[in-house]
């Protein structure tokens, strides 16, 4: 049982080793069934194919979801052999709450709790969860494992971007309470009502569905917008800024090292 674990944990968890073809082949099976997926789940809400192919609709997802749950189960017999998760139970119970794991486990979710439920607009809640298997393509591709990395390594920086973000909205949109509640009560009736007109400016989307008539309104609309542009450029500034160095450390061939005192890469 041992042997056959360590075979099953290189071909679900690793493409290295004897395993690999066989992991490669899965992984290739795996992307496939999950892209099918996306594509019924899209196409499940037309309501002329819903009608024509609603059994094929249904016995896929049955058999999808056999096969995830199978999936799954295997994973967390298998992921004892790594290091992280080497206790037979604690870490089979954190393996469980890592956020593979968790995306995993709400891919199939939904289709049993279904079985059970009666409530109908629970139920149909409960399917839109069915879309998360298509985050499990992330652990294949490349390309979001590039996005998960440059993500965890400016974390910090996007953080306090964000913080700055919020921070500007809710004083533009207390500004703009003042200015305007007397001359459009009903329109700008309190500061958090307010602040949809403050996230439609920042952005410069402009719906149009309220907005200043003041002339200091209309000026401090007019800033607030151009603002906006800056502020909502930082995260885009600091999320290339990462893209760069990571595509250039992993075009350089060069590894990346850490400070032995705060742990960030330099």
């Amino acid at each position: 049982m041992l042997a056959l674990r360590k075979s099953l944990y290189r071909i679900l968890e690793t493409s290295a080793g004897k395993r690999r073809g066989i992991s490669l082949i899965f992984n290739l099976i795996l992307i496939g069934i999950i892209t099918l997926n996306a594509i019924a789940i899209v196409l499940h809400t037309v309501p002329e194919y819903n009608l024509r192919f609603a059994r094929l609709f249904y016995d896929f997802e049955v058999f999808s979801v056999g096969f995830f749950t199978i999936e799954y189960l295997l994973r967390l017999w298998v992921c004892v052999e790594n290091e992280k998760y080497h206790h037979p139970f604690w870490g089979r119970l954190r393996y469980m709450f890592s956020t593979s794991a968790i995306i995993d486990f709400l891919a199939i979710f939904p289709f049993y709790f279904s079985l059970f439920a009666t409530d109908l607009a629970i139920v149909r809640i409960l399917r839109l969860f069915r879309i998360f298997r298509l985050f499990r393509i992330s652990r294949y591709s490349h390309a979001f494992r590039l996005i998960q990395s440059v993500v965890s390594d400016k974390k910090e920086e996007l953080v306090l971007s964000t913080i700055l973000v919020v921070f500007m909205l809710i004083i533009v949109s207390s500004i703009m309470y003042y200015v305007e509640h007397n001359a459009q009560p009903d329109k700008f009736s309190s500061i958090p009502a307010t602040m949809w007109w403050g996230v439609t400016a920042m952005t410069t989307v402009g719906y149009g569905d309220i907005h200043p008539i003041t002339p200091l309104g209309k000026f401090l609309g007019g800033i607030a917008a151009i603002v906006g542009i800056g502020l909502f450029a930082l995260p885009t500034g600091i999320l290339v800024s990462g893209f760069n160095e990571h595509i250039r450390v992993h075009k350089g061939g060069h590894s990346r090292q850490r400070c032995p005192h705060c742990g960030k890469e330099i």
